[in-house]
């Protein structure tokens, strides 16, 4: 075991792996403590969607820190008040919408479960509704939302009254009655292996939460922020939800997270029934405005759109795999076979960084910015990695 493994296996909680000490970043690609360069395709999970060190991150994080960091909430500041005005013009929530600006995702879904307690609770309905295989964080509430026994089991009792629905729109129909208080949705699973919905599914779960008076609140904490094509995935299926959760790729690498309403959804908060010490605070959402702002003014959604066209296309004849799944640079890569850990080890042994959330799914998350160079390299060392993992299966497990 080397030095730094020691000292985060003595120092640090044992609640993930540490992969390699990274030490510094530029562009699409980083570098380890013994100067070994990676091409970073995973993102940060989604997060760098700028790439490492842009120069526009890099110089509003200075000029901001320079200036006025925290300021706590009793005060507003004017970035926090250009970022809130920014997401719901992306978002269109038109005049009546509203945002609250927090630290991370799972924040932010904590704030929309309160949301859908406040809701329910004018009429007594306290049943929530979630996805099998939903991923929304691991704070107790978000994590009561988040169906999966490795998760959730070891902290139990969950908040009660959450119910799992299935992934067709006939169990969709089933689970909704006048108990309902809110169903949250991620128009696609990134955790569970990018997984995407049925067609008309999110439709029928507009139409239903409105017949029964319960909120639509769509986790976009990976979807958001343009990773999908477009600045939200809602927007391609031409439904308006009641609330929608955002962080990773909002500030291109500096933590936030935020949670936009909807029409009467933005009614149910009053004063002291949320907040937070350092959410929206003006060094984050200097930086959000910043990134935000250039994606918009580089047209980089077109770029998402056409990479990961080509990048979708351009796997599908590599060893071993049988398909895609997910929008824009949010793809997950199917296999063929259970060895997705091992083709993640191989890459990462060959300078390339991807994720394997599920037995038989790589997940790529890269950033924005990548242009014919990243691609070409990034199908060079998957191929690689795909072609050693292929040839240490036994003639039975190779597929034809």
């Amino acid at each position: 075991m080397s030095d730094w493994q020691n000292d985060a296996s003595r120092d640090l909680m044992g609640l993930g792996g540490r992969l390699a000490l990274l030490i510094r970043g530029e562009g699409s690609h980083v570098w380890d403590a013994d100067g070994t360069r990676y091409l970073d395709f995973l993102g940060g999970i989604a997060v760098n969607c700028l790439g490492h060190a842009h120069p526009v991150f890099v110089e509003a994080v200075s000029r901001q820190a320079a200036t006025l960091t925290h300021i706590s909430n009793y005060f507003a500041s004017p970035a926090q008040l250009e970022l809130a005005a920014r997401l719901k013009r992306l978002a269109g929530t038109g005049e009546q919408g509203r945002v609250f600006l927090a630290n991370s995702g799972t924040e932010a879904n904590e704030m929309a479960f309160k949301l859908a307690r406040l809701h329910g609770n004018k009429s007594g309905r306290t049943t929530v509704l979630v996805l099998d295989g939903a991923f929304h964080g691991r704070t107790m509430g978000a994590l009561s939302l988040t169906p999966k026994a490795i998760y959730r089991d070891p902290f139990q009792p969950a908040v009660p009254d959450v119910r799992t629905v299935g992934h067709s729109i006939e169990a969709l129909e089933e689970a909704f009655d006048d108990s309902v208080a809110a169903i949250f949705i991620e128009p696609i699973q990134g955790e569970a292996g990018v997984v995407e919905l049925p067609d008309g599914f999110l439709q029928r779960a507009r139409e239903l939460a409105t017949r029964h008076d319960a909120l639509l609140i769509l986790d976009e904490v990976q979807t958001g922020s343009g990773r999908t094509g477009v600045w939200f995935a809602f927007q391609r299926f031409g439904i308006t939800p009641d609330a929608v959760t955002l962080a990773k790729s909002i500030g291109g690498g500096f933590p936030l997270g935020a949670m936009i309403t909807f029409g009467a959804a933005s009614d149910l908060f009053y004063p002291g029934t949320h907040n937070s010490t350092f959410g929206g605070n003006p060094l984050a959402s200097a930086v959000a405005n910043a990134v935000l702002g250039h994606i918009e003014d580089e047209d980089l959604l077109a770029n998402v759109n056409a990479r990961g066209a080509e990048l979708r296309a351009a796997v599908e004849g590599l060893p071993l795999v049988t398909g895609t799944r997910g929008a824009g640079l949010l793809i997950g890569i199917t296999l063929s076979h259970p060895v997705a850990a091992a083709v993640r080890e191989a890459a990462q042994e060959r300078g390339l960084i991807v994720n394997a959330p599920t037995e038989d799914t790589i997940r790529i998350a890269p950033a924005y910015t990548i242009g014919d160079a990243e691609v070409a390299e990034f199908l060079d060392l998957f191929g690689q990695a795909l072609g050693a993992v292929a040839s240490t299966l036994t003639p039975t497990e190779t597929p034809a």
